[in-house]
């Protein structure tokens, strides 16, 4: 990997808080982009994630806030909240769409993308940009079980990264949080309605 390299970062929000959650750490946002602003020349590091309608505070909203002022694009989008046939509570949303057209956006002014989700929807996306040479690495984990990453997604990937292994890094154990004004990656969707479609909150 040339130093030289132009890259771009796309975060799958309430995909890495549910593979976090799974290896029981917290992502520490400045230190993620130092790691990834070491691998390359970083042009855009994207977080995508939803927010639900009508609710005027999540949990979320301060780490969204964090993120637009300390080097990251954030793309949101409202979802709609729903009873579903069994009386479940269910959230309606997905960021896919949007990733993939800021990703193709990006696809001729970038040597290499890192993708920070496992959802196997991702993978005719991948087979896109690496038609137009972008040279593509996935960021999830297989040692959670089940695996965090879609097989066909690794598969098509050009490399794989466990985040296991960026743990030291880019980790800190969510016990250790200093207390309430620290800004908490999580989600009120996954928290307290558990994972939906694993997608996540915000503005």
């Amino acid at each position: 990997m040339l130093t030289s390299d132009k890259i771009a970062l796309f975060i799958d929000g309430a995909n890495l808080y549910a593979t976090c959650r799974a290896l029981g750490f917290d992502v520490d946002y400045k230190r993620l982009l130092k790691e990834f602003q070491s691998r390359g020349t970083l042009l855009r590091a994207f977080y995508f994630t939803t927010i639900i309608e009508d609710q005027e505070y999540t949990s979320v909203r301060p780490l969204i806030d964090w993120l637009d002022y300390n080097g990251y694009t954030v793309v949101t989008k409202l979802t709609k909240e729903f009873i579903d046939a069994s009386g479940r509570r269910k959230v309606k949303g997905s960021m896919n769409i949007e990733l993939a057209v800021q990703a193709m956006d990006l696809a001729d002014h970038v040597d290499r993308m890192f993708l920070l989700s496992g959802d196997g929807d991702f993978r005719p996306l991948l087979e896109a940009v690496q038609r137009r040479g972008v040279h593509v690495t996935v960021v999830s984990t297989i040692v959670s079980q089940p695996p965090m990453v879609a097989d066909d997604l690794r598969r098509q990937a050009d490399a794989f990264i466990d985040l296991v292994e960026l743990k030291p890094t880019l980790g800190r154990d969510p016990a250790e949080r200093p207390g309430s004004r620290e800004i908490r990656q999580q989600s009120p969707q996954l928290a307290s309605r558990g994972t939906i479609n694993g997608n996540h909150l915000t503005e």
